[in-house]
């Protein structure tokens, strides 16, 4: 009885021993079906891309799908051309009589804006008019003193005296015809037509009344300005152009342009003229480019932007 309990006891020893055994060698021996765990690594392409795109987007100017640097844009103002762009100003003061413009109305070359009233208009008047009088009988008494003077009917003296008070006449004469120009009235008229009471203000070139500065009974001094008139038949662009991009711009060079309250819709320009000065607040420089098609709402001041074609 004894002896079957030791057995039985020996055989659980040894069957506990192999249990254990076998529970080791699983440990020792990894599992076959579960791969190995590998770092990933970056290959070359990987490791460019981001620089790359950070460079891209570094880069001022270049768009991502072509790689091609966009065309600088300008800003700048409609400008009338200087020639089509007259201030209006007096050569003699005096006061606003009649007023017959305003502001925005089209005029023509030689239409009346504005009549003058001043004494002194009227003085210089009968000055022209006395002095051509007294020149048509000097002119005369001196031909005829001549002609005695030839016969020695008549001694030198008389005929250099009749000859200085006629070019004496004659230069009162022109000075006052040539004042009566420079204000704009027609000294041969007045032979004909007489004094006039006021001075009549026409318009220097056809064009648009702006900055009118004249009312009813207003005094103007001599060279103060009536109104400014502007032609809109020949606009120029001036853009501001910085010294990076001069060498972009070249006298004949074609531009588009977009004005500010007109859209996406794009005009044309021909560059003219470049500054030869640099501003020396933003150092920039001043580019002027003809409109080839003015739009009539088209008008000075207006802002643009524009680039090279």
């Amino acid at each position: 009885m004894m002896k079957k309990e030791t057995y039985t006891l020996l055989a659980a020893a040894m069957l506990l021993a192999a249990c254990s055994g076998s529970s080791s060698r699983e440990a020792a021996v990894p599992d076959e079906a579960e791969p190995p765990a590998v770092l990933p690594v970056a290959s070359d392409s990987t490791a460019q891309v981001r620089p790359l795109i950070a460079d891209s987007a570094a880069v001022d100017g270049v768009t991502a799908a072509t790689n091609v640097a966009n065309r600088p844009t300008f800003n700048g103002l409609i400008r009338v051309a200087p020639q089509q762009e007259a201030t209006l100003s007096l050569t003699m003061g005096g006061k606003i009589h009649s007023l017959s413009v305003m502001p925005g109305q089209a005029v023509s070359r030689g239409q009346e804006v504005a009549t003058l009233d001043n004494p002194d208009y009227v003085a210089l008047q009968e000055t022209y008019l006395d002095a051509a009088a007294q020149l048509e009988y000097l002119e005369k008494e001196y031909a005829r003193q001549r002609t005695l003077g030839e016969r020695d009917a008549a001694s030198q003296k008389k005929v250099q005296q009749s000859k200085a008070d006629y070019l004496s006449m004659k230069a009162r004469w022109e000075a006052a015809g040539a004042r009566l120009q420079a204000l704009g009235a027609d000294p041969k008229s007045l032979q004909e037509q007489g004094i006039r009471p006021y001075l009549s203000i026409t318009a220097p070139i056809s064009g648009y009344v702006t900055r009118l500065n004249a009312n009813l009974g207003k005094y103007l001094d001599a060279g103060e300005p009536v109104c400014d008139l502007i032609n809109k038949s020949q606009l120029l662009l001036q853009l501001t152009v910085y010294e990076k991009d001069l060498s972009l711009m070249q006298v004949g060079g074609a531009i588009e342009f977009r004005v500010n309250g007109m859209g996406k819709q794009t005009f044309a320009a021909t560059v003219v003229s470049i500054d030869q000065s640099v501003d020396p607040t933003d150092y920039s420089i001043k580019v002027y480019a003809r409109v080839l098609h003015p739009q009539p709402d088209f008008r000075p001041g207006m802002y643009v932007r524009a680039r090279m074609k």
